[in-house]
C-alpha cells in the first residue's frame, strides 16, 4: 500500500539536478514508445496526404472520364445516323454509267422511281457532259403548286450540282466519286454521288433531297432508343437534340439542355444539329466532388481507426513496460523484505547459540524477536503464495459458518502481542449485539485483516494508534481498520487495490513492501461476495472497511477467478 507523507512531516525537497536526472530517466524509459508513436503517426500522415492528392487527381480525371463517356455515347448516336443515311444513299444512288447514255432517260427515271422510298424527299439525276436536263423524281410539276412551289428545292439541287459541272468543263475526271453532302440550305439537304466510267470521267450525277420530317419523327427517335437504351429505361441520362437554329427537336423543357451538358454535333448529314447528354442527378464535376468527399471521409475515418489502434497498442506496450518495472521493483522489495527479518533471526540466533545471552529475560526477549520476524516472514510468504494461486486461478476458499467477531479478536490479539514494546496501541470495538454466523473462509478473513493491520502499523508514522471496529449495518457486517498515519492522496485511492501499485511519495521509499497486500485483501473480500473501500486524507490517517454480506454469497465453485482489473498489474504494498 502507498500513503502520502504526514502533514507534520513534509516530503524531502529535491534539487534541480535530481529532478532533471529523474526526468531524463523517465524519458529514456519511454523513448521507444514515443519514437514508435511518432513513426506510426508520421506514416499515417504520409498515407493520408498521398490519399488526398490521389483523390484530388481522381476527382479531376473522373469528371473528364464521365464527360468522355457521355461524348462517346453521343458520337455513337451520330455514327449510327451516319451509317443509316450512307446505307440509304448507296442503295438509292448507285447507278450504272450506261443509264446516262443518250436515249436512256426513261430507263433512268423508272430506276429512280423504283428506288424512291422513306426518308427521301426527292431523287434527281443530271449529266453535265451530255447536257441532260435535270430529272426530278417524283416530278414536282405533278405536285400541288407545281414548279413554283419547288423553286427553293430547284435552287438547292442546282447549287449542289454546280461544283461538278465545273469539274466536267475543266477535266471531267473525278478523283473521289463517293457521297457528298450539301447543306447550304438547311431546308433542303442534298446528297450527291458522281457517276464515273472506267476512266474516272464524270458521266452524270445522282442525288437525293432528304426528308427532314421523317428524320425528325422516325429515324432520330429509333437511333436514340438503340444507341442510348439506358436513357429511356433507367433515366440515368437526359438527351436533347437541337437543330442549327438552336431549337429543341427532342428533349423536355426549354432550350437544348443545361449549359453543363455534353454536346456533340451529328456527322455526315444534319451536321448543324447537336446531341446533348446530361446526368439529371449531377454534373460530372459535382459527381466527382461527391465521390471525392465520400472517399476522403472514408480515408479519414480509416485513419482515425488506425490511429486509435496505434494508440491502444502503444498504451498496451506502455502498460507492459510499467508492469515490467513494477515486477522489477517487486523482486527488489521481496529481496529486501526477506533479507531484513532473516538477518534479525540470524543475529539473535547466533547470540543465543554462542551463549552470549544467559539471562532468562534476554533469552525470552530474543526469542520473541525471532518469533515476530518469523511471523513477518510467514505473512510475506503467504501473500506471495496467495498471489500466485490467484493469478493462476487455483485459489480455493473453504466457506463454512463461522463467528467473525471471534476471528477479528484473535487477529487483534496476535498483533497486540507482536507489537508489545513498540509503543503501538490497537483497540477493538465490538458490535452492540451479537453478530450472526457468516459463511466465510476463516483463514482467508484472518489473512485479509492481518494485511490491513500490517499496513496500518507500517504507515502510522508518529500516530501509533490503530482502531478496529466491528459492526452490523443492514445486511452487512463491517470490519473497519483505522489509523492516524500519513494518509493516501485522493488520486491514488482507486489504485491502491491494484497489484504492485505504490504511490510515488517519500514514504514509500522509507517503508518497504512488495505491493500485494491490498490486492489480496480485495480478492478475498470479493470472493466472499463483499467489497472493501477506503477513506483517507493526507496527514489525517486512513480507514479501510471490509463489507461482508450476511446472506451467503453465490456458489463460486472451487477455483475463484482473479480480481477484476488483474490485467493492469498494480496494487499496494504488503
Amino acid at each position: 500500500m502507498n500513503r502520502s507523507p504526514a502533514s507534520a512531516a513534509p516530503p524531502p525537497a529535491f534539487s534541480r539536478s535530481e529532478l532533471r536526472a529523474a526526468a531524463r530517466h523517465a524519458l529514456r524509459r519511454r523513448a521507444p514508445l514515443w519514437i514508435s508513436l511518432a513513426v506510426a503517426v508520421a506514416s499515417l500522415g504520409v498515407m493520408l496526404a498521398l490519399q488526398f492528392f490521389w483523390l484530388a487527381d481522381l476527382e479531376r480525371t473522373s469528371s473528364i472520364a464521365v464527360r468522355a463517356t457521355q461524348r462517346k455515347l453521343a458520337e455513337g448516336l451520330g455514327k449510327e445516323l451516319a451509317y443509316y443515311y450512307k446505307s440509304l444513299a448507296e442503295k438509292a444512288l448507285t447507278v450504272h454509267p450506261s443509264y446516262f447514255l443518250p436515249g436512256r432517260e426513261a430507263a433512268l427515271v423508272a430506276l429512280l422511281e423504283h428506288r424512291h422510298g422513306e426518308g427521301i424527299r426527292r431523287l434527281f439525276a443530271v449529266s453535265p457532259q451530255s447536257k441532260m436536263p435535270l430529272i426530278l423524281v417524283p416530278d414536282p410539276e405533278k405536285e400541288p403548286g407545281g414548279e413554283t412551289a419547288a423553286k427553293q428545292e430547284f435552287i438547292a439541287v442546282w447549287a449542289a450540282c454546280s461544283p461538278w459541272t465545273v469539274v466536267a468543263k475543266k477535266t471531267g475526271v473525278v478523283v473521289r466519286p463517293g457521297l457528298h453532302v450539301d447543306e447550304r440550305d438547311p431546308a433542303y439537304r442534298v446528297v450527291v454521288k458522281p457517276i464515273t466510267d472506267d476512266a474516272s470521267h464524270l458521266v452524270g450525277l445522282v442525288g437525293m433531297v432528304l426528308d427532314e420530317s421523317y428524320f425528325r419523327n422516325e429515324v432520330l427517335p429509333k437511333a436514340i432508343a438503340s444507341s442510348l437504351p439506358h436513357v429511356d429505361k433507367d433515366a440515368e441520362l437526359d438527351v436533347w437534340v437541337c437543330d442549327e437554329r438552336w431549337q429543341t427537336v427532342i428533349g423536355a423543357g426549354p432550350g437544348c439542355g443545361p449549359k453543363t451538358a455534353t454536346r456533340v454535333p451529328l456527322a455526315f448529314v444534319f451536321t448543324g444539329w447537336t446531341v446533348s447528354l446530361n446526368d439529371p442527378r449531377a454534373t460530372p464535376e459535382a459527381w466527382a466532388r461527391r465521390s471525392f468527399s465520400f472517399n476522403i471521409t472514408l480515408s479519414l475515418a480509416i485513419g482515425f481507426v488506425l490511429l486509435c489502434a496505434i494508440g491502444l497498442t502503444l498504451r498496451a506496450a506502455g502498460r507492459e513496460m510499467r508492469l515490467a518495472a513494477m515486477k522489477s521493483d517487486f523482486v527488489s522489495n521481496v529481496s529486501h523484505e526477506l533479507r531484513t527479518p532473516l538477518a534479525s533471526i540470524r543475529v539473535f540466533g547466533e547470540l543465543m547459540r554462542l551463549g552470549r545471552v544467559t539471562e532468562p529475560e534476554k533469552v525470552r526477549e530474543y526469542g520473541e524477536h525471532i518469533e515476530i520476524e518469523g511471523r513477518r516472514l510467514t505473512q510475506l510468504v503467504d501473500n506471495i503464495l496467495d498471489f500466485s494461486r490467484i493469478e493462476s486461478g487455483r485459489k480455493v476458499y473453504d466457506l463454512h459458518q463461522a463467528d467473525v467477531e471471534a476471528i477479528v479478536r484473535d487477529v487483534v490479539t496476535a498483533f497486540t502481542m507482536r507489537l508489545r514494546g513498540t509503543g503501538f496501541a490497537i483497540t477493538i470495538e465490538g458490535p452492540a449485539t451479537p453478530l450472526p454466523p457468516l459463511r466465510v473462509d476463516a483463514g482467508a478473513i484472518d489473512h485479509a485483516l492481518s494485511n490491513l493491520l500490517d499496513n496500518a502499523v507500517k504507515y502510522s508514522g508518529e500516530g501509533r494508534e490503530v482502531a478496529v471496529r466491528l459492526v452490523r449495518s443492514g445486511d452487512e457486517v463491517l470490519i473497519a481498520v483505522r489509523d492516524r498515519g500519513i494518509g493516501i492522496p485522493a488520486g491514488d485511492q482507486k489504485l491502491i487495490f491494484e497489484r504492485f501499485h505504490r504511490v510515488s511519495t517519500g514514504a514509500v521509499h522509507e517503508v518497504r513492501g512488495v505491493g500485494l497486500g491490498l490486492a489480496i485483501v480485495d480478492h478475498i473480500v470479493r470472493a466472499h461476495g463483499g467489497s472493501v473501500d477506503v477513506e483517507s486524507e493526507p496527514g489525517s490517517g486512513s480507514t479501510f472497511t471490509i463489507h461482508l454480506p450476511i446472506a451467503p454469497p453465490p456458489d463460486r465453485g472451487e477455483a475463484l477467478p482473479a480480481p477484476a482489473g488483474g490485467g493492469e498489474a498494480t496494487a499496494p504494498v504488503v
